[in-house]
C-alpha cells in the first residue's frame, strides 16, 4: 500500500494572526503560493486563478474551500498535480489539504497535511505524491519567508 498522506511542519516566528492572514487572504496567499486568484476564500466555495510560478504560468489553479476556523484550521480539496491540460480531472477523487496553526513559545507552528492519495488513479499516484511532497516542503519555506518579510 502506498502512503496516503504528506505531512510537513514548520515554526514561523510570527503571531498566529499574521500566519492566518497569509493563509486565508486570497491575495496574500497567492503572493507566497505562486498563484493569482479571482475572489476570496469561503467555505464550500471554489476559487480559481492562474499559476504564476515561472514555467507554469499556462496552468489554471483551482480548489474548493472546506473549512475555515479562524486562526486554527484552513482546509481545501483539489486535484493534485493536475498539470496535463489535455486531461479532464473533474471525475477523479480529490485530496484534502489541511493547515493547522498552533501558538508555541517561538511563534506559530504551522502543519500541513495532504491526504487521500490512495484514491487517485494508480497511474497518477507516483507523480502526484512525489511532486506534492517536494511542493509542500517548498511552500512551507515560502510562507515562512513571506510572513517574516512582510512584517
Amino acid at each position: 500500500m502506498n502512503s496516503d498522506r504528506i505531512e510537513k511542519e514548520i515554526v514561523i516566528h510570527a503571531p498566529r494572526s499574521r500566519v492566518w492572514q497569509a493563509l486565508t487572504d486570497a491575495e496574500k496567499f497567492g503572493q507566497w503560493f505562486g498563484v493569482k486568484l479571482n475572489g476570496s476564500f469561503a467555505p464550500g466555495e471554489p476559487i480559481r486563478g492562474q499559476v504564476t510560478n515561472k514555467g507554469y504560468e499556462h496552468l489554471p489553479f483551482e480548489f474548493t474551500v472546506e473549512r475555515m476556523e479562524p486562526e486554527h484550521l484552513f482546509s481545501w480539496r483539489w486535484h493534485p498535480y493536475a498539470i496535463d491540460l489535455t486531461i479532464d480531472y473533474s471525475g477523479e477523487p480529490t485530496t484534502l489539504v489541511v493547515f493547522e496553526l498552533e501558538e508555541v513559545a517561538d511563534g506559530t507552528r504551522l502543519t500541513v497535511v495532504e491526504s487521500g492519495f490512495n484514491a487517485l488513479p494508480a497511474a497518477r499516484y507516483p507523480a502526484a505524491f512525489r511532486s506534492n511532497t517536494g511542493g509542500w516542503e517548498a511552500q512551507m519555506t515560502r510562507i515562512e519567508r513571506y510572513v517574516v518579510e512582510t512584517t
